[in-house]
């Protein structure tokens, strides 16, 4: 939507994007910079898990933006020998060329500006970020039928940042399927984290309905409590434990979004009988694989 974006000041004297449409800021918390550092880079290790392998290590940046969540991981790793494909998401590249537009009162833009006015012309930029090869491709258009299709040209990855706008303004992107989608497109041999801002009840439920085990994850300016969800238990410091499950039977808004529709009820008896089954809630969980949904 042509001039949907604005530039606000958030308490701290950080400048974000404010989408008209949607009706939310972007990294209201603490900024662009300082929250997509904390939430994405550090909670995923991603400058560990980088320099740990010799292989291209592979991003999927769900909910491209302005693009904070890239340049961080960028900053992050300049100092890394090694090779890094950042697969970026998004049905819009409004709020991209904004950012690009208005990069003086963005300080997460700053360095960047050729990289991103290349990945905004051709889709695609191949650089040196200091000692880290990278591949960046930008893939505008409809992330859930991205998924659904399991399109094989684009690798799978080894860490998902998942930011997209909330589930009551977006709901199409927080449904099971997309989310079962999303973890039928991983390689069961490739540990993968995903992290994402939200903690609900609902959002969880419906990572691990899609097949994932799933922690809580950091603090982030508004937020006391974050997400992680990985394919691999070892990615996962904090996992729910079985008491969760608890506080899931109490919520009034814990039952998975079964369509692209924002909607509010507490969980299904079938639903919650699923969530006892998972491997996370059992002793020594085996090798997940995805549950199907109620």
């Amino acid at each position: 939507m042509p001039n949907d974006y604005r530039l606000v000041e958030l308490a701290n004297g950080a400048k974000t994007l404010f989408s008209a449409s949607y009706g939310e800021k972007m990294h209201p918390g603490l900024g662009p910079a300082a929250e997509a550092d904390l939430l994405y880079v550090r909670q995923l290790r991603l400058c560990e898990r980088i320099g740990a392998q010799a292989e291209e290590f592979v991003v999927w940046d769900v909910g491209l933006g302005a693009a904070a969540n890239a340049l961080a991981a960028l900053r992050a790793t300049r100092e890394i020998a090694g090779r890094l494909r950042l697969v970026s998401f998004d049905n819009t590249s409004e709020p991209l060329a904004f950012a690009l537009d208005h990069a003086a009162g963005l300080d997460h833009v700053a360095g960047y500006e050729d990289q991103l006015a290349r990945l905004l012309r051709e889709r695609r930029a191949t650089f040196a970020n200091g000692q880290l090869q990278v591949t960046w491709e930008f893939h505008l258009g409809d992330f859930p039928a991205f998924v659904a299709e399991r399109q094989t040209a684009v690798p799978p990855p080894h860490a998902i940042f998942y930011d997209a706008f909330s589930p009551a303004k977006n709901p199409a992107m927080w449904t099971l399927p997309v989310f079962a989608d999303l973890f039928r497109a991983l390689d069961p041999a490739r540990p993968c984290a995903l992290t994402t801002y939200s903690r609900s009840t609902m959002i969880r439920a419906t990572l691990l309905l899609a097949g994932f085990f799933v922690g809580a994850g950091h603090a982030t300016g508004l937020k006391e409590e974050t997400t992680i969800a990985a394919n691999s238990a070892n990615l996962i410091t904090e996992p729910l434990a079985a008491r969760w499950l608890d506080r899931a039977t109490r919520s009034d808004t814990a039952e998975p979004l079964h369509r692209p529709e924002y909607s509010r009820a507490p969980i299904a008896p079938a639903t919650l009988q699923l969530l006892r089954r998972h491997p996370q809630f059992r002793q020594a969980p085996p090798s997940i694989c995805p549950l199907p949904a109620p």
